[in-house]
């Protein structure tokens, strides 16, 4: 799911939101059917059966966020909860970077035994641009939950708040499994951090690149450790997603040790052209062992598709979504799925 609506299902679980005061006055940013008071009931009654969605309106913040999440801790038997979503903690041009809810995350760790999945900074591109969205260091965070699998964050950080940015230079977690970076421009310094972190059951990372303009300057240097294998061992899943130089991964990716033990690759969403999708075809050797190949969303013609196809008949590749530059003055200009 991109960041134009929210998800209905997290970890494997419907989504069910706990209502912040203020929220009966509409939110103009949803365009999902209301809720029903029927789906909130069996969620209190069934904690554990729900990824459960807290937010506060950025449009009619009646509350903190810490007045918020003990109303939340009092109505719902948070021991049974197994996942988390945080979208906002309030007015988005008046509140500091996201310590907000994750210091009031922190200091509740404990009501929260069987929390294994966790998406903080679900905020839609209509709330806030991805690029925009205040993040901050989520190390603790993450020390804060040791049993947590599955952990997705939006946002790197406002590039114009100095103490508005994500860190992530996680001390070791034997639990984590899965972890997601949803940006519009992934810092090197950012990447660097996560591929010293010692995640030794890190099965899944997803890392939208992004574009340059929007701090997007992660190299294959950055990632070195990822790509030589030697970062997370027991790595199955690769998503290098989101990004505007897909052509230039390619033969990184074809040299990359890692890819020998990937069952799925995942470059969607991104800006491959005809270039990127002959140098595929070219070294398709390299990709040959593959289960999946993601490449939704490109600019590839039908002549190249076909042919990566027919250099990958054991590999399923997702080839949907073809798009069409922008052309204005003659010129073409491309774009990632998630820009501004």
């Amino acid at each position: 799911m991109l960041n134009n609506h929210h998800v209905t299902e997290f970890a494997g679980l419907p989504v069910v939101e706990f209502p912040a005061v203020g929220a009966e006055e509409g939110d103009a940013y949803a365009e999902e059917p209301a809720q029903s008071a029927e789906a909130l009931a069996a969620a209190v009654a069934d904690p554990g059966s729900v990824a459960w969605r807290l937010r506060v309106s950025s449009v009619y913040p009646a509350e903190d966020f810490g007045d918020y999440l003990a109303r939340f801790l009092a109505a719902v038997d948070t021991g049974r909860v197994r996942a988390l979503i945080v979208g906002g903690w309030g007015d988005f041009e008046e509140e500091p970077p996201s310590t907000v809810p994750r210091d009031a995350l922190i200091g509740s760790a404990d009501a929260f035994p069987g929390l294994r999945a966790l998406f903080f900074g679900e905020i839609l591109q209509e709330e806030y641009e991805i690029s925009w969205i205040h993040q901050t260091d989520l190390a603790p965070l993450v020390a804060a939950f040791p049993r947590l699998e599955e952990l997705t964050v939006r946002g790197t950080g406002d590039p114009y708040l100095g103490d508005g940015r994500l860190e992530m230079a996680l001390a070791e977690h034997t639990g984590l499994r899965t972890l997601v970076l949803q940006s519009g421009g992934l810092p090197g310094r950012v990447s660097r951090e996560v591929a010293a972190s010692p995640l030794p059951a890190l099965e899944n990372l997803e890392l939208w690149l992004g574009v340059e303009a929007y701090r997007g300057d992660t190299t294959p240097d950055d990632l070195a450790r990822v790509l030589s294998g030697e970062a997370f061992p027991a790595l199955r899943s690769l998503g290098l997603r989101n990004a505007e130089d897909v052509d230039d991964w390619i033969p990184v990716l074809a040299q990359a040790p890692v890819l020998a033990s990937l069952d799925s690759l995942d470059l969607s969403l991104g800006i491959l052209t005809d270039r990127g999708g002959q140098a595929l075809v070219e070294a398709a050797s390299a990709f040959a062992g593959l289960r999946r190949l993601d490449l939704h969303h490109h600019y590839l013609s039908e002549d190249v598709c076909a042919r990566i196809r027919g250099a990958l008949p054991g590999v399923e590749v997702d080839l949907s979504e073809h798009r069409e530059p922008y052309t204005h003055g003659g010129e073409p200009y491309y774009y990632t799925a998630v820009a501004e």
